[in-house]
């Protein structure tokens, strides 16, 4: 052991969620069903093309009228 390590530091942060899972250990498998509702997903590359193809170009002033 080198005299210049320093003791491991936890910020509260890390603290509060390591002591969290410790209260709580059905907390991780909780938030991955949460994450596989969400994010995911298989993504149909075909729809998403034609999606893409179909959108308008925004003009650049959206909330300006033309006065002409």
């Amino acid at each position: 052991m080198s005299i210049f390590r320093r003791p491991d530091y936890q910020s509260e942060a890390t603290q509060f969620i390591d002591q969290l899972k410790a209260q709580k250990p059905e907390l991780e498998q909780q938030q991955r069903a949460g994450r596989a509702l969400l994010w995911d997903k298989q993504v149909d590359r075909k729809i998403w093309g034609e999606y893409r193809e179909a959108r308008v170009a925004q003009k650049p002033y959206v909330y300006q009228t033309n006065a002409d």
